[in-house]
């Protein structure tokens, strides 16, 4: 399975897997609904900054992070310019990449076995009622740890883009990401079915 992981001994690597994704899942939380204005939007991100500092990651790897996705972010942010005002469109722009920021530092600082077994412990009561908890806790770590891997297609693809000097529109950058993320979920569907996880 696709992981980021880096071993560490950062406070984020020693704290729970449990009350991490608790504690992370609640900052994307309010990064997702709260910041509505420039200031609120700084002490986001200065939060993320702070959150990368104690997880180890330092500056080098909040740029290195960032870097990754900066061709989606500008793509992003040249699209919602064009049909909201500089000021939404920055909001909007800035809650997304701390978001990716976030998700990413999930994975950066926790192993996906450690990942899987805090969400299946969380979802187990649910079992009573039909609930197939170890399924939902796989589906919930491949939506996190998978999300690096379509950011990559959709640099690649805006690269490509700017190195044939093609204009990124709606119908060339989403249907081949679509085609690229199909493709890459037949490939985890067969490895998945050859270690024995069925539906």
């Amino acid at each position: 399975m696709i992981s980021l992981y880096r071993p560490g001994n950062s406070p984020l690597h020693r704290l729970p897997a449990g009350r991490k994704l608790l504690l992370i899942g609640a900052l994307i939380l309010a990064i997702s609904i709260y910041p509505h204005t420039l200031w609120t939007l700084g002490a986001s991100a200065a939060i993320v900054v702070a959150a990368f500092l104690i997880a180890g990651q330092g500056l080098r790897g909040l740029w290195r992070q960032t870097r990754v996705v900066l061709p989606l972010i500008v793509f992003t942010a040249v699209f919602q310019l064009i049909f909201l005002p500089w000021m939404s469109a920055t909001i909007t722009t800035v809650r997304i990449l701390l978001v990716i920021l976030l998700a990413a530092l999930i994975s950066l600082t926790t192993q996906t076995s450690a990942m899987l077994d805090a969400i299946e412990r969380a979802l187990t009561p649910l079992s009573r009622i039909g609930v197939r908890a170890d399924r939902i806790a796989l589906l919930l770590a491949l939506t996190i740890t998978v999300i690096p891997v379509i950011i990559s297609f959709a640099r690649d693809i805006i690269t490509a883009h700017r190195a044939r000097g093609v204009r990124p529109g709606p119908r060339t950058f989403v249907v081949p990401l679509l085609v690229q993320t199909m493709r890459f979920a037949d490939e985890l569907g067969e490895a998945l079915n050859a270690r024995g996880v069925r539906s």
